[in-house]
């Protein structure tokens, strides 16, 4: 892409994802994503109903009469985006690719990141980990962001979501909120055993992306199809209603094994649809982990 172009492509994101995340995402993300813990604040003499756990031994001990410590949330988070940039992504109908709305949502994260004075970081992956960017703060830092998810070239089109969560438990050292952006289209056995093991370290979340026309085929005869991922054409005659009908059941059996991996290694997540408003699944998501917290 011409760089001219970039930067248009840059600076329209910027103006819509930015609006976003000030006048829509910025309290429901501060409440969904808490800091890492607790940090000392002062101390200040016992009342009744405080917890006693709390108690400055040494304080009580020079005054004479009970003082516990006070904590205060640490608020800096530090963010990370695992974004799928396998073959898959470029697929879509009605001028919402998957690809777009990957980049849309990520640079609405980024944003609403920073206004909350977090880092973020990102690790693009396919079958392999493509780059790495790590944690800054800044508005240059989030344009650089921006600028990758519009114009970065993957080497490969398969899929290994198990390699990058791998991936950012051995280069995270410390707690962060991972989200994976992804259409989750991967076969790997060992899925839900990664996600377990991520979510035990890191506070993951997971946003899968699809499109209608990947939920059901419709009847228009011979078609060939291309796997974006393998490079593999096969021809299918989709006015069987065997063969919709069988396409559609695998459809929904892979949603279900994957809506049970998720909620069986305690991983929150929200299927996106490119056709609707990801605004509404992206606050539904923040208020149910707010509430929660």
């Amino acid at each position: 892409m011409e760089h001219t172009d970039l930067l248009k492509k840059v600076r329209r994101i910027e103006i819509k994802t930015r609006g976003l995340s000030r006048n829509i995402f910025a309290g429901e993300y501060h409440s969904a994503f808490k800091g890492r813990g607790m940090a000392f604040s002062e101390v200040r003499e016992y009342q009744y109903g405080d917890d006693i756990r709390n108690i400055d031994w040494n304080v009580t001990a020079r005054y004479n009469k009970p003082f516990i410590k006070v904590f205060e949330e640490e608020r800096e988070l530090t963010v990370m985006l695992l974004v799928d940039v396998s073959g898959s992504r470029d697929f879509g109908t009605f001028e919402r690719y998957k690809k777009n709305i990957i980049t849309e949502i990520a640079a609405i994260l980024a944003f609403s990141a920073i206004q909350n004075n977090d880092k973020i970081g990102v690790v693009f992956f396919s079958e392999e980990i493509e780059k790495f960017i790590p944690p800054k703060k800044g508005r240059s830092h989030i344009l650089h962001i921006i600028r990758e998810l519009i114009d970065f070239e993957p080497e490969n089109k398969g899929t290994d979501i198990k390699l990058a969560l791998e991936y950012l438990t051995n280069a995270i050292k410390k707690r962060c909120t991972a989200f994976v952006i992804s259409d989750f289209i991967d076969n790997n056995k060992e899925l839900q055993r990664a996600l377990t093991i991520a979510n035990n370290k890191h506070d993951v979340v997971g946003l899968r992306i699809y499109d209608d026309r990947e939920t059901k085929l419709p009847p228009i005869g011979m078609i060939k199809l291309k796997d974006a991922e393998s490079g593999k054409y096969i021809w299918v005659d989709t006015s069987s209603r065997n063969v919709r009908g069988y396409y559609e059941h695998w459809w929904k059996e892979q949603s279900n094994l994957l809506d049970i991996a998720f909620t069986r290694s305690g991983v929150d997540y929200v299927n996106i649809n490119t056709r609707e408003d990801y605004v509404r699944s992206l606050m539904s998501l923040f208020k149910k982990r707010g509430s929660r917290l």
